[in-house]
């Protein structure tokens, strides 16, 4: 039966029960934790040392799934450690909160978006708080709340202070269902808005864009700075930059005739070695030269090839395996180094926004232009040949490597790198090209035409162009939302009552700028906001940013690698240099967590999935429907997948602390994780199992003593099993002290927390009370991170926290006592015809000659030897002797 046995809550242990009941245990401890503040963050420089904890913040979609579960706990475990080793922690939580969700649930209720999102913002603070987290609520921010995008608009303006904010007409993927921009990575491979489902448009757009461009190569460069990051996702974000260097080289655009039209076609190459053999010139269809350069007989099927290729994604026009398909433009050009004319095309596998948006065909040389040329019947010319070998063996298939040139007039005979630079220079000197760095990178368009994100803090003017509103007066705030309407473009733009106002330069009529920001904008900085959370003045501190950041620990999934991740890198060095901090890049080490997984069932036939509680036999799933079997497999948790785990069904069955131990235990924190109810329960079985070795100490007397210290222990007198119980203590101490250092690995720290209570079930009774309260103290103390309401409890119960200010959470991590990890013996493995066959116990500090005596007279050798001498003797020193007759 839980009570509270105190007039002043937080004073003794909740319970009186020998049964392990963590419901009423957990809720106990939190308010207490809420009431007397113990995660709050110390500010003071001589506290210790700062570490700064942070999980990526979640969008408040009002209810929790196991991935979040999964991202706060392990952030949490990080930052009690860090705690308890003394460190100043910063632990914040907030909400990544504009977005279109929002925008659409208010459309379809019919309410204010803001309402709704801080309705979800409660439920998940929540349920968040049942998970017992350490988490500094004090310096809670939400990102569509005025005091926060307030300073989101005064960043913007910095960026366009510095010339690295600016509007142009651009082509962007437009759905036509929620009405607004999509970025590239939006839009699936079948050419659909990743929400809405609709078949996205191409739209030329009046856009606002950042200039991440300028940074390319710090990004790329600063890179081989992040060694605390994984590698695949320093890959990820250099191949996104995606530098490249080579020539941009200028094809003049002849007439029917040969002769020069006046126009030219630039393109980049990387490998300017192969120009000769260039057969033919293609365009990006949106490459605004098209038109122009379209003969009027294929008018009409050009057209009609770049209405195609407009509904198709990035990733659909340039997959390996789909085909290359273009057409004639019916006009030419003339190779600037063979003089030779090539044909000009246009093809879906061309980007525009990839070099110049046009690129030369060399099909002998490059496998999609290969592709490309044999579907359409163009010439293929061999230019290079691997080094060593006969021009006459090629074999009409694709060279792509490097080699020597043949049939390239002066730079026949040069190896392709001397070739390379011979060619671009070569170009310069006579006028039709130059060296070049390429990016895959683009400027970064962050006009979005919502309601719910950040208004941008600017006013168009027909006397002064675009005027920047001045930081006095915002934040420019959203409207009242009563007339928000689901379709027709920027929800705001039609409300003339919001942007028509004054110019701040002249006075006379003018228009608020209508789009918002990419919610990408907030989430660039709001880890540099939790620093200084309540200051009005700025965004933040200097002082107080730089005392807290880089983030020493930054968790959240791998699929934020490159944009998140890139933008908040982008956003920190240009801050740099605004002189608003003073540090290169914003997250020390990263960690990114697998997906948490289900079983999963589906109907092969029907492509149906099937809730498990619908499956009467899991061991033979059948549709409950049609009888049919079932294919079963796991999956990432998923509404539309019926597998999905309620992390509130379980803390209600389990509780929070089982929650977490399963979350951390189940797999290493980089890789899936697969849920399964049965491993739940053995966690919960093992809390249980430490609740009644703390009552079974209790009931012996054995509670702590609160200034025990280490020399409390004589360790000249101890009994066997004093010494295996302080080897247990000092290795586990050890072994998990290791594990949550830098790689952490928390699965294999939970293991040893159950090698060491396996140890003091079995030596803790025979033990003197010094030794079985220093095994008591460290136990409770290296399981808090992981179990921080049970440790809290059976703290309180063992003695250590009477006054109710001596918490648990409060301790110094224990120190490893060399002494006590070494053994007087040991056993060695004893092998006759490479076959294990017994084991010798023999002194640790044994030689090799006298392990070698010793097993050969041992019972093991005269039994398995039958008194014959062995040939060889294999002495692996402190761990085996293999006898070979």
């Amino acid at each position: 039966m839980w009570h509270d046995q105190r007039s002043d809550p937080g004073l003794a242990a909740v319970s009186e029960s020998p049964r392990y009941q963590p419901q009423a245990l957990e809720a106990h401890w939190q308010r207490q934790w809420s009431d007397t503040g113990l995660h709050a963050t110390e500010e003071g420089a001589a506290v210790g040392e700062s570490f700064y904890a942070l999980s990526m913040f979640p969008y408040p979609s009002g209810n929790l799934h196991m991935g979040h579960v999964r991202n706060y706990v392990i952030t949490d475990v990080i930052a009690r450690v860090q705690r308890m080793r003394g460190q100043r922690v910063l632990h914040p939580m907030g909400w990544d909160a504009f977005g279109l969700p929002a925008e659409n649930a208010a459309i379809e209720r019919g309410i204010d978006p803001g309402l709704w999102t801080d309705q979800n913002i409660a439920s998940m603070r929540a349920q968040l708080q049942r998970l017992g987290l350490s988490i500094d609520w004090d310096r809670e921010i939400a990102t569509c709340h005025s005091d926060y995008y307030q300073w989101t608009q005064w960043l913007f303006l910095q960026f366009l202070e510095a010339g690295l904010a600016y509007q142009k007409d651009a082509t962007v993927n437009w759905d036509p269902i929620d009405q607004t921009v999509l970025a590239n990575e939006q839009v699936d491979s079948a050419g659909r808005s990743w929400r809405s489902g609709a078949l996205v448009e191409k739209r030329k757009l009046r856009q606002w864009f950042l200039k991440i461009t300028a940074y390319a190569d710090q990004l790329l460069d600063d890179l081989a700075k992040l060694d605390g990051w994984p590698e695949r996702v320093r890959t990820m974000q250099a191949n996104w930059i995606g530098r490249s260097t080579g020539a941009e080289l200028q094809f003049e655009v002849v007439d029917g005739d040969g002769r020069p039209s006046g126009s030219k076609i630039a393109i980049f190459t990387t490998r300017p070695d192969t120009i000769y053999g260039a057969t033919y010139l293609v365009l990006a269809p949106e490459n605004p030269l098209v038109p122009e350069l379209t003969a009027v007989s294929q008018q009409l099927p050009v057209q009609a090839f770049c209405n195609l290729v407009s509904r198709q994604s990035e990733q659909e026009r340039t997959a390996e395996d789909k085909p290359k398909r273009g057409v004639a433009l019916g006009s030419q050009v003339r190779n600037p180094a063979s003089g030779e004319l090539m044909p000009i095309w246009i093809a879906d596998y061309v980007l525009a926004d990839y070099g110049t948006g046009a690129v030369m065909g060399v099909p002998a040389h490059d496998q999609r232009d290969f592709v490309f040329a044999r579907q359409y019947e163009l010439p293929v010319r061999q230019v290079i040949i691997p080094e060593g070998s006969d021009e006459h063996a090629y074999g009409g298939g694709v060279w792509s490597e490097a080699g020597v040139l043949i049939h390239s007039g002066r730079f026949s005979g040069l190896a392709s790198g001397a070739a390379k630079t011979a060619i671009t220079t070569a170009a310069a000197q006579e006028g039709w090209g130059e060296a070049r760095t390429s990016y895959r990178l683009r400027d970064w368009l962050i006009s979005r035409q919502r309601y719910w994100g950040c208004p941008i803090p600017v006013i168009h003017c027909q006397a002064c162009g675009t005027v920047a509103v001045p930081a006095e007066q915002l934040p420019v705030k959203l409207p009242e939302a009563a007339s928000l309407v689901a379709k027709g473009g920027s929800p705001l733009a039609q409300l003339e009552s919001w942007w028509k106002v004054d110019c701040p330069r002249c006075g006379k009529p003018a228009r608020r700028e209508t789009d918002t920001m990419d919610t990408f904008m907030c989430s660039s900085w709001y880890f540099l906001r939790y620093s200084d959370p309540h200051n009005t003045n700025l965004p933040f501190n200097r002082e107080l940013v730089d005392r807290w950041l880089p983030v020493d620990q930054y968790v959240g999934g791998i699929e934020h690698a490159i944009l998140h991740l890139l933008y908040a890198r982008f956003f920190t060095k240009v801050l740099r240099d605004r002189g608003l901090l003073g540090f290169d890049e914003p997250f020390k080490r990263l960690l990114t967590q697998g997906m948490v997984q289900a079983i999963t069932y589906k109907n092969p036939h029907s492509g149906k999935y099937i809730a498990p509680a619908d499956v009467a036999d899991p061991s033979d799933p059948r549709d409950p429907v049609s009888g049919e079997g079932l294919v079963t497999f796991y999956e990432k948790m998923s509404k539309s997948k019926y597998n999905g785990v309620d992390p509130a069904q379980v803390i209600e069955r389990y509780g929070a602390d089982t929650a977490r131990m399963f979350i951390l235990f189940k797999a290493p924190p980089e890789k899936d994780l697969e849920w399964d109810d049965a491993d739940v329960e053995g966690q919960f079985r093992f809390l249980n199992r430490i609740w009644r070795l703390v009552d079974g100490a209790c009931e012996r007397g054995l509670q702590l003593e609160l200034e025990l210290e280490p020399q409390a222990i004589d360790r000249s007198n101890l009994s066997a099993p004093e010494v295996e119980l302080r080897r247990a203590v000092h290795t586990a101490i050890a072994a998990i002290s290791e594990d949550l250092s830098g790689d952490y690995q928390f699965n294999t720290a939970i293991s040893e927390l159950m090698k060491l209570s396996n140890a003091m079930v079995t030596h803790l009774e025979s033990s003197s009370k010094p030794v079985a309260r220093e095994a008591l103290a460290s136990l409770m103390i290296l399981l808090a991170p992981f179990a921080p309401h049970l440790a809290e409890e059976l703290w309180v119960q063992l003695g250590a926290n009477p006054a109710g200010t001596n918490s648990i959470h409060r301790q110094a991590w224990p120190s490893v006592d060399r002494a006590a990890l070494s053994k007087d013996t040991i056993h060695v493995v004893i092998q006759v015809k490479g076959k294990v066959r017994g084991s010798l116990q023999v002194p640790a500090d044994v030689d090799q000659a006298t392990l070698e005596m010793l097993a050969l007279q041992s019972e093991i050798a005269i039994k398995w030897l039958e008194g014959k001498p062995p040939s060889r003797v294999i002495v692996v020193p402190g761990r085996l002797v293999n006898l070979v007759p």
